[in-house]
């Protein structure tokens, strides 16, 4: 009777301290991997605020201008703030409109 209680609990403990070591293994690896792919994350926002802060550099209107005095292009003229468009839905029904056109003109062109 007490020799199947302390086999039952041995093999019980036994069981435990396996699958603990087990568990705690496989969490060891997980927190392995995820400062990996912290570390990676970190790397890469580095690399986008970089990307951005040369996109904000290069793209400045004192740059610009300043290649353009370099290239000697004389004839620079910005662009109209009617041209520029805020929506792509806005752009795609300007273009719409346009190529209508062409094609009345098109066929009346053809009639004559």
């Amino acid at each position: 009777m007490f020799k199947k209680k302390y086999i039952i609990c041995a093999t019980l403990f036994l069981a435990f301290l396996i699958i603990t070591s087990f568990i705690k293994n496989k969490s060891r690896l997980l927190e392995k991997q995820i400062t990996n792919l912290n570390i990676k994350i970190i790397f890469k926002e580095k690399d986008i605020n970089e990307a951005q802060l040369d996109f904000y550099y290069l793209s400045s209107p004192a740059e610009i201008e300043k290649k353009l005095s370099i290239i000697s292009f004389n004839n620079y003229t910005p662009i109209s703030y009617s041209k520029i468009f805020l929506k792509l839905s806005d752009f795609i029904s300007n273009q719409s409109k346009f190529t209508t056109l062409n094609n009345l003109n098109e066929k009346k062109a053809q009639k004559k």
